[in-house]
């Protein structure tokens, strides 16, 4: 039995984990609960015990100086929690559990089990998690964002997609499989990151992942200064692609990919489902520098790079066309950036078995996203990451 003291009886709460490692590519889903948590200022309650679910010699504690006192920090999963005051801009507060940690290295059900007692005894009502993967999609377009469920009943309602994936997982694919079991409601969002710029940060990625949380919860989530990350990123990939004629017809080619298959979305009942979310935005107590399905408050494409002085690598040089269908039979066709329904892997796409820098480009289901490598720890080169 889990008791926990000092925390409050909490008001419809959700909890919102994220997850460093294989589901997690560009560090957008757990930059996003990072977010979350430094915004609303959480107050951390709980932490699994490392001993029991992590290798450290894959995920290696670090050390560090407190007033000259030398301290170890644990990899591990932390729980806090946030009470917004005004959630939904009409004076209704409401409160979330943040879960963010790393991908275990072992013992997973009793991972999930764990942090499903946590949900049980803070009556939680439904469990969001974010993840990321790498797709084919272009750095110039808004970032597809998906959202999944195993529960028919939940993607009637919430308007999303029912998971139909089959193959190799990662924690969230478990997480959300052992909620079903338990009756807990669980959603997946998935955002999806350009292959050839996969290096963290991704702040887009993440103004994406927060957007498409904010409508489904009805949050007004304060953005800080992400959004002007999101836009220096975007300027900083457009200056790198515009160096290599190759990188940038490749980008090219994968703009028109993409507007070709978001022409059906151009629909009359899409069409007013953005006016409505545009209406609902307007509202003057919410603020500027709101998120925005588009990716920043004032319409414009939101992104973010580093300064190409800190070192940042230039995107890999195209492959070859015909090298850029995967022949897996194992993938799930129908990726989200491909318009002919065929999943499609770029440079740098990596296969199941490898150990890349994040997910690849494989249809974003409830099991599918986490599905991909991840990048290895960042505590140094010995750190392999597990697939």
């Amino acid at each position: 039995m889990i008791e926990l003291e000092g925390v409050p009886e909490l008001i419809d709460p959700v909890m919102v984990a994220a997850f460093e490692g294989w589901n997690d590519a560009g560090d957008a889903a757990s930059a996003a609960v990072a977010h979350l948590d430094r915004e609303w200022k959480g107050e951390v309650f709980a932490a699994l015990d490392a001993e029991d679910y992590y290798d450290f010699q894959v995920n290696r504690p670090t050390v560090w100086l407190d007033g000259g006192v030398r301290k170890i920090t644990w990899p591990t999963t932390r729980l806090s929690v946030v009470r917004i005051a005004d959630a939904n801009g009409k004076g209704k507060p409401r409160d979330l559990v943040l879960v963010r940690g790393i991908e275990p290295s072992m013992r997973w059900r009793s991972f999930c089990n764990e942090i499903l007692g946590f949900a049980h005894e803070l009556g939680v009502e439904m469990l969001v998690v974010l993840g990321a993967l790498l797709g084919d999609t272009p750095h110039t377009r808004p970032v597809p964002v998906s959202g999944v469920t195993s529960d028919p009943d939940l993607a009637r309602r919430l308007d999303l997609e029912e998971t139909r994936y089959e193959g190799p997982t990662g924690i969230v694919g478990i997480l959300q499989e052992a909620c079903t079991h338990a009756g807990v409601p669980a959603v997946s969002l998935w955002a999806a990151v350009p292959h050839y710029v996969s290096q963290p940060p991704n702040p887009k990625a993440t103004l994406a992942l927060l957007n498409r949380l904010e409508d489904l919860l009805d949050l007004r989530i304060p953005l800080g200064e992400l959004s002007e990350d999101a836009r220096a990123w975007q300027l900083g990939v457009d200056q790198l692609a515009a160096e290599d004629s190759e990188v940038a017809e490749y980008v090219q080619s994968l703009e028109e990919a993409r507007d070709t298959a978001d022409l059906p979305e151009a629909s009359g009942e899409a069409i007013a489902r953005e006016f409505e979310r545009y209406l609902r935005r307007r509202d003057p107590q919410a603020g500027p520098g709101l998120a925005t399905e588009g990716g920043v408050a004032d319409g414009r494409d939101g992104s973010y790079l580093r300064d190409t002085a800190s070192g940042r690598t230039r995107p890999p040089k195209p492959a070859p066309k015909e090298a850029k269908e995967s022949k897996d039979p194992g993938r799930e066709p129908g990726g989200p950036t491909d318009p002919k329904g065929q999943e499609t892997r770029g440079p740098e796409a990596k296969g199941p078995d490898s150990a890349g820098s994040g997910p690849d480009s494989r249809k974003p289901d409830a099991e599918a996203p986490e599905d991909s490598p991840t990048d290895s720890p960042k505590d140094g080169p010995a750190d392999g990451s597990e697939g």
